[in-house]
């Protein structure tokens, strides 16, 4: 052990600058992983806020998720999806409530959309604004069906306010201002369960407890009351999927409110999981083949110490300890710097809004120590880096230690292996959809880029049997380089490493989402016919497509209203549960104003319980005019709807289109819809426009509709995570780059003197440099993109039907900062050539 110390403690201070190195990617892999495991765990324990139900000290309301079980591998096996749309419960279950003891109030609450002076707005019973608890500011509370109280100072006592719901306008008068959001619209009780238009069902009961009583027993008391009522949720669920209704306490109550961030939480774990196996392989890979590189370069001085005595023994501790010394240090420095990064995170997910609102990131205390056990993983990564490294020296005899080796057959055969595993998962990419897809792909994309770092000398062979003539037009540089690439393949292939591996990833990541987009867009622009769109807050005033199809000038009007539906069905044997957007239209000339690209049956009639169905999602169901689909709408109902039509443009529209009246019976707070309207070829389009604004007053009146598209509801989300990692990983992998480069360079330093010696000019040396650079450069650009392209072809055809597309600006930043990356590499040679005789030799380079 001593004279592993001593080794070790020699060593460090003999090659500070191969150390300086892996260094920083042992600081870099710490502060990544503990970014990302402090984002995972702040996701693991995210949860929505409470506002409205703040002074409610328990919630009534409908189990917000659905389930899906099926047979897998010969086990039940069960997977659940949150729901974004109202579950709502009987009026029963406030009577149930009321009874129990310990129960001082219990108030109904229902929801509703409602259009206010060009802007949306929301409505809710007088009584259900004491949960939060909002006071009035001035005024009193509304008693007649035409008195309401507004929030947040938005009207005045006695102003008279038109309010649309429901398509209708009607006149109130304020006789109230309370404190809360300026959107809110409080009305009587009985007029607010009208206008949701469901008077036997409420959105969820609101419960006071007298003072003492322990929420926790009123909750179990609550419970079985319920349970004994027989109350169950609203509406038809599938078999399997329990209709229980839910008592929520504590911080669970934000559930009931904000019904997006429960599903969003889910979808951010899913979107960090997805990555995580490979931002971990990119840190391993990238801190391996650096320690490894560090230890390569002086691979004579390991294995003259063999020479001369040392044991295999001492060799890999006075190795380890040498490489653990680094790691002290650098992972904790790494560690520090996590946190920042972790908040750099959460502010661009709520730039790019790809959270919705109520859903918050916490961290509880018990998980801030996280950075510090990736910091432990980044130095058991390090020491085991450290002994794969000198592993081969170790294992020789002492006679054999100073012999350069060449890379054996094992890891041909093992490179070629993982190259296959690739190419095999990328061949399960263009069989699947949706998320199995994209995994897949990026399962694809780790693999093959680790079999081209295992695979690399020979690659690096194959590459200068290519570029050897091209290099020697460029006269005795050129031959230099060439002669120079062709003799030190293995050193060549360490240094292509890490530039496939940073164009490799960063190609998936960004032309998967790119592509997506590209795609969607373009079938966006072919699907839309309309010249126009009519838009109105708080939903169009019933009758307007109606109207609007009698201006003069108007050749067809439709309708579309955005929404969500859930697909159940078996993947590869386990259940699943996809999330997809879709569209409720009305057919009446529907394809006057949108185009879907019918491919078989007639959109014309297309009524409530009927649905068409994209042309791929129709192959894979086995669905066509006259069968049936099953789904499950927004609210968990479950419905089976029959096939009138497939269409082609699933991108832009969605796997579903639906009906607008069975769509917007499932959809608790409609989005604002609007009707495309489509101009005769003679008609005036502004003598139009100002018919369709007298046609449908308070409406807007869109001259230039955007495309009609639907986005998965996770899209920014992916988007925002995509980014993050690109950005994290690109940086990470591009000090690997230069780190690996610089200690490629580093150690030529002896060569170059040599060649000095025997006469080589500086010029000349430079330019063999250059030309070399250059190699590795196109060498790793070349093979990285053409890793990137085998799952990316795979994913688009299968996903897009079209050829990967990568934005050129993203493109060029990739070759810039690899070009960049190459040339910063060179500048530690320099002062080698500098002179008109180099002064000494150095074994080490150092």
């Amino acid at each position: 052990m001593k004279v592993a110390a001593l080794l070790a403690a020699r060593a460090t201070r003999a090659h500070r600058k191969a150390w300086t190195a892996v260094f920083a990617a042992l600081t870099l892999t710490s502060l990544l992983l503990g970014a990302f495991g402090l984002t995972l765990a702040s996701a693991w324990s995210a949860h929505p806020r409470v506002e409205r139900y703040a002074g409610a000290d328990l919630v009534v309301a409908g189990d917000q998720t659905t389930r899906f079980s099926a047979a897998s591998l010969g086990d039940r096996e069960t997977v659940s999806a949150g729901l974004t749309e109202r579950v709502r419960i009987p009026r029963t279950a406030l009577t149930a409530v009321r009874a129990v003891p310990g129960v001082r109030t219990a108030v109904a609450d229902v929801e509703f959309p409602v259009g206010r002076a060009g802007r949306s707005a929301t409505g809710r019973p007088w009584e259900a604004a004491r949960l939060a608890p909002y006071a009035l500011r001035t005024g009193r509370a509304p008693q007649r069906a035409g008195e309401v109280v507004t929030g947040g100072g938005a009207g005045g006592v006695g102003a008279r306010l038109t309010l649309r719901v429901g398509g209708r306008d009607t006149a109130y008068t304020v006789v109230g201002v309370a404190e809360g959001p300026g959107s809110a619209v409080w009305f009587t009780g009985a007029e607010a369960s009208r206008l949701a238009g469901h008077p036997e069902a409420l959105d969820a009961v609101g419960v006071v407890a007298d003072p003492g009583t322990d929420p926790g027993e009123l909750a179990g008391r609550v419970r079985k009351a319920l349970d004994a009522a027989g109350v169950t949720d609203v509406g038809h669920r599938a078999d399997g999927d329990p209709a229980a209704v839910r008592v929520l306490a504590g911080g669970e109550r934000g559930e009931a409110e904000f019904l997006a961030a429960a599903p969003a939480r889910d979808e951010l774990l899913a979107a960090l999981g997805s990555v995580a196996g490979a931002v971990v392989l990119v840190a391993l890979l990238v801190v391996s083949s650096t320690i490894v590189q560090a230890l390569r370069q002086r691979s004579h001085e390991l294995g003259l110490l063999r020479a001369v005595g040392a044991t295999p023994g001492q060799l890999r501790c006075a190795v380890g300890r040498e490489v653990g010394r680094v790691a002290a240090w650098a992972a904790p420095a790494g560690a520090a710097g996590a946190v920042p990064a972790y908040l750099g995170l959460r502010a661009l997910l709520d730039a790019r809004g790809a959270l919705p609102d109520g859903l918050e990131l916490t961290l509880p205390p018990l998980l801030w120590p996280a950075p510090l056990v990736t910091a432990a993983v980044t130095v058991l990564v390090a020491g085991a880096a450290a002994l794969i490294g000198c592993s081969g020296t170790a294992k020789l005899r002492p006679a054999e230690a100073l012999r350069e080796r060449a890379p054996g057959s094992a890891r041909r055969i093992t490179g070629l292996v993982l190259l296959f595993v690739g190419a095999s998962s990328a061949g399960t990419a263009a069989l699947q959809q949706g998320a199995t897809a994209a995994a897949a792909a990026g399962g694809a994309a780790v693999t093959m880029v680790i079999a081209c770092a295992v695979l690399g000398p020979w690659i690096a062979e194959g590459a200068m049997r290519l570029l050897g003539a091209p290099l020697r037009l460029f006269g005795p540089g050129g031959r230099l380089a060439a002669a120079n690439c062709a003799a030190s393949a293995h050193r060549l292939g360490a240094a292509i490493t890490p530039i496939v591996l940073v164009t490799a990833f960063a190609g998936v990541q960004l032309a998967g989402g790119a592509t997506m987009t590209h795609a969607q867009d373009a079938q966006a622009r072919q699907v839309l016919r309309a010249d126009l769109a009519v838009r109105a807050d708080g939903g169009l005033p019933a009758g307007a497509v109606e109207r609007i199809r009698q201006v003069p000038g108007v050749r067809a009007a439709t309708e579309v209203v955005p929404g969500t539906v859930l697909l159940a069905r078996s993947q590869l044997g386990a259940p699943e549960l996809e999330r997809l957007p879709v569209f409720g239209v009305t057919p009446e000339r529907l394809t006057r104003t949108l185009d879907p690209g019918v491919r078989d049956g007639d959109l014309a009639r297309l009524r409530p319980g009927t649905v068409a169905v994209g042309a791929d999602r129709a192959d894979s169901l086995g669905a066509r005019p006259g069968s049936t689909v099953t789904l499950r709408f927004g609210d968990g109902q479950e419905t089976r709807l029959r096939v009138v039509a497939t269409y082609q443009r699933s991108l832009a529209l969605g796997d579903f289109l639906l009906s607008r009246e069975d769509l917007l019976r499932h959809t608790s707070l409609p989005a604002t819809g609007r009707a495309l309207v489509a101009t005769a070829p003679d008609a005036d389009r502004k003598a139009v426009t100002k018919a369709l604004a007298r046609a449908v007053p308070g409406a807007r009146v869109e001259r230039d509709p955007a495309p009609v598209r639907g986005e998965a509801a996770e899209q920014a989300l992916a988007e925002a995570v995509s980014v993050a990692v690109v950005g994290a990983v690109g940086g990470f992998t591009v000090i690997a780059v230069l780190s690996t480069l610089a200690l490629i360079a580093t150690g030529r330093r002896p060569e170059l003197r040599l060649l000095r010696l025997a006469g080589a000019g500086r010029r000349q040396l430079r330019r063999m440099l250059r030309l070399e650079a250059a190699a590795t450069v196109v060498t790793g650009l070349v093979v990285g993109a053409a890793v990137a392209s085998v799952p990316l072809l795979a994913f688009s055809l299968a996903m897009a039907g079209t050829l990967p597309y990568l934005p050129p600006v993203q493109a060029a930043v990739i070759v810039s900062v690899v070009v960049l990356t190459a040339a910063g590499s060179l500048p530690p040679v320099w002062p080698t050539l500098r002179g008109r005789y180099p002064r000494h030799v150095s074994p080490s380079g150092d």
